[in-house]
């Protein structure tokens, strides 16, 4: 052992060495970032340093996050320094299940949004009526009857003689209905002889004429008489709500159902360096458009990262506000109906296993318990076939689950990709529907996390609101925007901050295969990441909805910035 006069010897030697050293021999000094944070709190999400002062970012992705001593390292004549002022930063936030062309969609057309009437309906449309020709096709969105004070569906009579010239097609807030005027239903020569298609309903009046009301695949009978969507028109539905969904600092999405040309126009954007989003895409239930995209193989992390395509998207059932959803027993409220089962079972096990084969993600909309089981059986038949290893399968919405029926999503290694929003949206009439016993396995986010599966976030938009963070407040208070009810909604169910923040940043990324590169504020990930205004993990939880973004950055480049 040295002594310590003779360690101080030996530590005076050795520093005296490493200053003689050739330059090359000694540490080098990080290479200059572009832009440097600092001056935050910032959430990274990342268990070896979840919160951190700064970070330095470098040919688009984080090359440190640390001190910001540390990060002063990285400081160099051309690096462009941001001071948070000691604000708040999370991961880029990802919608694990929205509709990217439909956003673009509502924004173009009438919207309906809380309505609070059929008169307030009949309103908004007559009003668009008046700006555009005589027998223009008039389209909107966001009709919930459940908002009015008769929840039974309207019926097309009143729409009829207040827009007489212009066909009218209006979808209830879900997707999963519409309300056609007299116009549009003779365009789509729809009569008291059409006939109810598999998986759809036609409403009737007690004659058997149609209603005006069009339940999941009988829309189609409607839509296929609306003139095609343009090249053009889809191009700017897309750049119209890529600009919308910046604002609320989101920086990628799921998009749950792109048709090919929808798919094309993405790739033509991404080419042209217009795709400012990470987009991962699912493929609609069209089989020549599956059969291309199989063979053409998954794709990942195109142009820079900008498009992944590499999963398909079926559909088990209907929605719950529209009573499509496929129940097991019926519904309380409608005891004749217990909802409509749109694919059949055997072309989901079908289509899975050839996922399997292929290489790709399949991801299947169900709502109710029976479209639930339908799904899990299907996969679990598939899985036997083609056994296979980290799939992440999907279920999207998991809505509404028997309890025995928890437990097979982690047996099978199938992901609950769910949108907390919904269950602050149908809180007030989901009893009414499915009866308080059914409750109990509704909105189960803790149910399912407790077996041990992750539960990516999202909205559904158009038919929730863009903004991720009212999913974020939901997940964590199951309160809505007004404190109601006091202590949440079956607030067993709620998860944690942690958990929450993780359901729209990693979580997400890891049910699109992207963990390595998105999800988190790591070192060698993509700098995508969003400045808001309130530190949404501590401040109270009714002050969280009314958090503000200030801004948002894909790349380490600012695609927002509040004014």
């Amino acid at each position: 052992m040295l002594r310590p006069t003779s360690l101080a010897v030996a530590c005076a030697l050795l520093v005296s060495a490493a200053a003689t050293l050739p330059s090359q021999q000694r540490p080098a000094s990080p290479a200059p970032a572009e832009l440097i944070v600092t001056n935050g709190r910032i959430y990274t999400v990342d268990p070896a340093r979840p919160l951190v002062e700064a970070l330095a970012v470098r040919g688009g992705r984080i090359v440190f996050a640390g001190s910001e001593r540390e990060a002063a390292s990285f400081r160099g004549a051309a690096t462009r320094a941001v001071d948070l002022g000691g604000r708040t930063v999370i991961p880029g936030m990802v919608d694990a299940h929205a509709h990217l062309v439909g956003l673009g969609e509502a924004l173009a057309n009438v919207d309906l949004v809380d309505t609070r009437s059929y008169d307030d309906v009949i309103t908004r449309v007559v009003a668009r009526a008046r700006q555009v020709p005589a027998g223009t096709w008039i389209q909107g969105r966001g009709w919930d009857q459940n908002d009015w004070g008769n929840t039974a569906f309207p019926t097309h009579d009143a729409l009829t003689r207040a827009i007489p010239d212009h066909p009218v097609v209006l979808t209830r807030i879900d997707g999963h209905a519409i309300l056609a005027n007299a116009a549009a239903m003779r365009a789509a020569g729809v009569t008291a002889a059409s006939q109810d298609p598999a998986g759809g309903r036609i409403e009737r009046d007690p004659s058997g004429n149609p209603t005006g009301v069009f339940v999941d695949n009988a829309e189609a009978l409607v839509f296929s008489a609306v003139p095609p969507t343009t090249p053009a028109q889809r191009s700017a539905a897309i750049s119209a709500a890529i600009t919308e969904m910046h604002r609320w600092g989101l920086t990628g999405i799921h998009d749950a159902g792109a048709s090919r040309a929808t798919i094309d126009a993405y790739e033509a954007l991404a080419r042209g360096g217009r795709l400012d989003l990470r987009l991962y895409v699912m493929i609609s239930d069209d089989s020549a458009a599956i059969g291309h995209y199989f063979t053409r193989g998954p794709q990942s992390a195109l142009h820079d990262g900008r498009l992944w395509i590499r999963a398909v998207k079926l559909y088990a059932d209907g929605a719950l506000g529209s009573r499509g959803a496929a129940l097991l027993d019926p519904y309380t409220d409608d005891p004749n109906n217990s909802g409509l089962i749109v694919s059949p079972p055997e072309h989901i096990r079908s289509v899975a296993e050839r996922g399997l084969r292929a290489g790709f993600q399949i991801n299947t909309h169900a709502i109710g318990d029976r479209g639930n089981r339908v799904v899990l059986d299907a996969y679990e038949a598939a899985l036997g076939r083609v056994p296979s290893a980290d799939h992440r399968f999907r279920v999207e919405h998991a809505q509404v689950l028997h309890h025995d029926d928890i437990p097979r999503f982690a047996e099978l290694g199938v992901i609950p990709s769910m949108q907390a929003v919904h269950q602050t949206s149908d809180m007030y009439w989901a009893g009414n529907r499915i009866g308080i016993g059914r409750l109990f396995g509704a909105y189960a986010w803790r149910s399912l996390l407790s077996t041990g599966v992750p539960v990516p976030n999202g909205s559904d938009f158009p038919v929730e609101h863009v903004n991720p963070l009212l999913s974020f407040s939901a997940s964590i208070s199951r309160m809505d925007r007004n404190g109601w009810p006091a202590g949440g909604w079956y607030p067993a169910q709620r998860m944690t901050r942690d958990e929450a923040l993780k359901s729209m940043t990693i979580w997400p990324a890891y049910a699109a295969f992207q963990e390595r590169d998105l999800g988190s504020l790591t070192a060698g990930k993509y700098a995508d990441f969003v400045v808001l205004d309130r530190d949404i993990m501590t401040v109270d939880e009714r002050d969280v909805p009314g958090a503000t973004v200030l801004a948002t950055y894909i790349g380490g480049k600012a695609v927002y910035e509040r004014p």
